[in-house]
């Protein structure tokens, strides 16, 4: 398809369109479901610019934002001659917006700018889509991304927009060349790369790891990835061609059928170390072997790779503490995460001695030890005299292999790392080989301290670590059933306190989310959207909370005296109109769910006298809403979609109604429920029994009928007819129904989960059924390393937002005595010193993280900006851009007066902000 220039008369535009709006948007969406559903590592993604996107969205109907930015409108007929509305047709698709200025070339070479962000400034779409796309509208230039896998515990995937660029310098000359590779490509397809470009001898050329500058490795292990090999983007990397046998730097490479073997011309000096064990001579200065981690030699030298500066036990003593960490491309908030690690005592003291013993090689659910040994590798680094920075690659490598989301070069958050790298340093440290099974036990009335010691007993004798010992501590949990009263008491770990802060840009919902096909138990979520925000907003928060499947949409609706006051289906109605108080409920429908009847079920039960008589039934309970097949025709087929929605209500398994009548997933509600299907932060106990697929099947010996007392209803409400089984259901857009319940239904089904569910929603071992129950957290028992994470973000897939807000911390003597429950024989007051914090600095997308860190035998504070290091004044601690704040126990006798409180702390807002006292 050819798109009209200026000088196409408007009326020959219908003749060159040959799509309408409707159907490019259902042929987008297929392409999009099938990639989707289809995804393997090397599947192409193209770059589209966000706002051609946008635009392209508003033209099919999809979006419905403002479409003043468009440049021109079209209008058209459909296929059937019905002239359709006016639209604004986006011109061709334009990337050189996202791509640097100057850069030419091939297509595929072309570099993005750096500081983009994803769903800003471009969106990602599989390579089908992008050529039906161009096949539409014209455009470029191409800019493919390729879908790689990443993670050794759980495979993901992800789009690498940014590869690695690496800058390749001739050692002949000094000529440079640019090469743009994936990550994930061997060492092998490097040297292809060069030798292709260069038009060099595959067996003549060497290329060495040239890292600022140094010679740190020949790449020798064509099966390694480049990102094994700890390469970096925009690094050097130097290529060394043999000349009559001889190599420049006195190194010689044999070939092999795997590929290359380093021979040593002259003695090397390089040595390895591993978790305080010995210097070991070695001609490759990197890398490791199984039988070095066992040997277990005490203070011996350590080799620091990077920058091949010479370590010692012995580090901390002078000089130590003060040396920055390179950033490596948006890596400040490793940095910053980092710098306030190893400035933590106990962590200090820890990886200074010999920890090899320690390391758990067999724990699957850590990184065989590699982790631990990268993070102790670059603390002593970073204990060393000297201040040269140190660039933290091979630690970044294995953080990436444990928690593939820290890969690549995007900004990530300081906080969501440290949870990451104290979890893996914990599983990598964890001196328990062999976890034992061990089954709760509820209270039952026993003493708190008697339930707590036991609690902590059973977690240690799974979780004992370095970690466990000086960061975790325990909360107390207190449930309370309304009905019975019954009180559940658990105490469970915590790494850290999260601590929200006021917001005049946000705002919370709770909204309960039904399932229309009956795959789960009602579920409510609380959600952060703007309060600015639309519907748009709250219903892909929901989505993403809810783990919504591809094939599912959500429907918001407003409930008011029982019934369905209004659906909230216009994607930019604005969600200021929706006040606290109001009862706001989403239902989980099929994608396509506008092409199918819908039915709604309002439920009334018996007040006084029989059910037929006028005024003897009062609604109650929240509506539910399926869809129905196509062929819906009679109040057989009613029942039964009935039947299945109620499904996950039943109180016993073993009663399932007969005669139950399937429907496809696809074109209404399933009776078939999901036992696989639950959201990630749902209890394991919020289903009834876990009901699984094979037992809904018809059970012919329960003898229950699957009759409900249903009534058509008219659009006002006022019930019309009675639904028999033979009755004629006229389809209709939108079928309402009363569902009347009789005493036999409500002991059959647990109308419970129909009432308005709070935020927490709990099982009672006691009633042995679900309860609303309240819940309350106490802080039993706190750990010697306090981190506190001062919640200034707010954001998920859809939505980001950052507080500036000033919190008033106190440097020492914040007293928690108060606020703890545990009581010890011989108490101990909680009292602790700040000594680090992680700060984020400017919004989102374009913010930098730093670090404050007090050197403890000093007493001096230092400010940790990547590779800058500088003392900073007491004073300049408290700042609006503190995000996680590392508090020390300290003993009574230690505390100096720092002219600060000692009064016990709490957290209150303040005409300044917020305010620890």
């Amino acid at each position: 398809m050819t798109i009209p220039d200026s000088g196409c008369m408007m009326e020959d535009v219908e003749s060159c369109l040959p799509c309408t709006p409707e159907e490019e948007r259902s042929i987008i969406r297929e392409l999009t479901e099938s990639a989707e559903s289809n995804l393997r590592e090397g599947n192409l993604y193209y770059v589209l610019p966000n706002k051609w996107w946008r635009d392209w969205q508003n033209y099919i109907g999809q979006d419905g934002n403002d479409q003043s930015t468009v440049e021109y409108s079209t209008s058209y007929k459909h296929s059937n001659g019905t002239h359709l509305k006016k639209r604004r047709r986006p011109g061709q698709i334009d990337n050189s917006s996202l791509v640097l200025s100057g850069v030419g070339g091939d297509s595929k070479e072309l570099d993005l700018i750096r500081t983009l962000e994803e769903g800003h400034d471009y969106v990602l779409v599989p390579q089908e889509v992008w050529k039906k796309l161009i096949e539409w509208y014209k455009g470029g230039p191409p800019l493919p991304r390729k879908l790689i896998s990443q993670g050794i515990h759980s495979k993901s995937f992800s789009i690498e927009v940014y590869p690695l660029c690496l800058q390749l310098i001739d050692a002949r000359d000094s000529t440079q060349s640019i090469i743009r590779i994936s990550k994930r490509a061997s060492i092998r397809e490097l040297y292809d790369r060069v030798c292709e470009l260069l038009r060099l001898e595959q067996g003549k050329i060497r290329i060495w790891d040239y890292f600022n500058k140094k010679k740190h490795a020949v790449l020798t292990d064509f099966n390694q990835t480049l990102e094994e090999a700890q390469i970096q983007m925009d690094q050097d990397i130097l290529l060394e061609v043999e000349v009559d046998g001889f190599w420049p730097s006195g190194f010689g490479l044999d070939s092999t059928g795997n590929g290359l073997a380093l021979v040593p011309m002259e003695p090397s000096r390089s040595s390895i170390t591993i978790a305080g064990g010995p210097a070991l001579s070695n001609g490759h200065s990197s890398g490791y072997g199984p039988d070095l981690m066992q040997r277990g030699f005490l203070n011996s030298p350590l080799r620091n790779t990077e920058d091949d500066g010479i370590l010692s036990t012995s580090a901390k003593v002078e000089g130590g503490g003060l040396t920055g960490l390179q950033n490596l491309g948006n890596t400040c908030f490793m940095n910053s995460a980092i710098q306030c690690l190893v400035h933590t005592p106990p962590l200090v003291d820890y990886f200074l001695q010999d920890y090899s013993e320690e390391i758990n090689r067999f724990n699957p659910l850590g990184l065989r030890g590699e982790l631990a040994v990268a993070f102790g590798e670059l603390l002593r680094k970073l204990w060393s005299p000297g201040r040269t920075p140190i660039a933290p690659r091979q630690f970044k490598g294995k953080l990436a292999r444990f928690a593939p989301q820290f890969s690549g070069y995007n900004q990530h958050d300081s906080q969501e790392l440290l949870a990451f790298l104290l979890d893996g340093l914990h599983e990598d440290l964890n001196r328990v080989k062999d976890k034992p099974y061990i089954e709760s036990k509820d209270a039952n009335g026993r003493p708190d301290n008697e339930v707590a010691d036991e609690c902590w007993r059973n977690h240690k004798a799974r979780n004992d670590s370095i970690i466990v010992d000086v960061c975790q501590g325990q909360y107390k949990s207190t449930l309370v059933c309304p009905v019975c009263s019954k009180v559940s008491v658990t105490f469970d770990p915590f790494m850290y306190l999260s601590l929200p802060l006021p917001s005049t840009a946000t705002r919370t919902m709770t909204v309960t989310i039904f399932y229309g096909n009956g795959s789960a138990l009602p579920m409510p979520y609380t959600v952060t959207v703007l309060k600015h925000g639309c519907i748009k907003d709250l219903t892909q928060a929901l989505g993403t909370e809810c783990c919504l499947k591809i094939d599912e949409s959500i429907l918001l609706a407003e409930v008011y005296n029982h019934k369905i006051y209004r659906y909230l289906e216009n994607p930019v109605e604005a969600l200021s109109g929706i006040k606290d108080d109001e009862h706001i409920v989403a239902y989980i429908l099929p994608k396509r769910h506008e092409k199918f009847p819908r039915l709604c079920i309002l439920h009334r039960k018996e007040s006084t006298g029989d059910l037929q008589i006028s005024g003897s039934v009062k609604p109650f309970g929240t509506p539910l809403v399926t869809c129905l097949a196509e062929d819906i025709q009679t109040g057989a087929d009613i029942q039964a979609a009935v039947t299945a929605v109620l499904a996950p209500l039943l109180r016993r398994k073993d009663i399932i109604p007969k005669n139950q009548v399937k429907i496809s997933k696809e074109n209404g509600c399933s009776l078939c429920v999901d036992a696989d299907r639950q959201p990630e932060n749902c209890d394991p106990c919020s289903r009834p029994n876990d009901i699984p697929m094979a037992d809904l099947e018809v059970d012919h010996q329960s003898g229950v009928e699957p009759f409900f007392h249903l009534w058509l209803t008219e659009s006002k409400g006022y019930s019309s007819s009675r639904i028999e089984n033979d009755s004629h259901i006229r389809p209709e857009a939108i079928i309402q129904v009363f569902l009347d319940w009789s005493d036999r239904e409500l002991g059959v089904y647990d109308v419970s989960f129909l009432q308005d569910l709070p935020e927490v929603f709990k099982y009672c071992p006691t009633c042995k059924e679900h309860r609303q129950a309240t819940k309350k957290l106490d802080l039993w028992r706190l750990p010697d390393i306090l981190v506190v994470h001062l919640k200034r973000f707010s954001y998920s897939r859809f939505l980001k937002n950052k507080l500036d807000t000033f919190v008033n911390f106190p440097l020492s003597n914040l007293d928690l005595s108060k606020y703890v429950m545990r009581k010890d024989a011989t108490p101990q007051p909680y009292m602790y010193e700040l000594y680090a914090v992680s700060n984020h600095y400017g919004g989102l997308g374009g913010g930098h993280y730093s670090a404050y860190a007090k050197l403890i035998k000093e007493n001096r504070w230092y400010h940790f900006d990547d590779s800058l290091v500088s003392p900073v004044t007491e004073d300049a601690i408290r700042t609006s851009a503190a995000y996680v704040l590392f508090y020390r126990r300290i003993k009574v006798s230690t505390v100096r007066d720092a002219g600060e409180t000692s009064r016990p702390d709490s957290l209150r807002s303040s005409k300044k902000g917020m305010e620890v006292l």
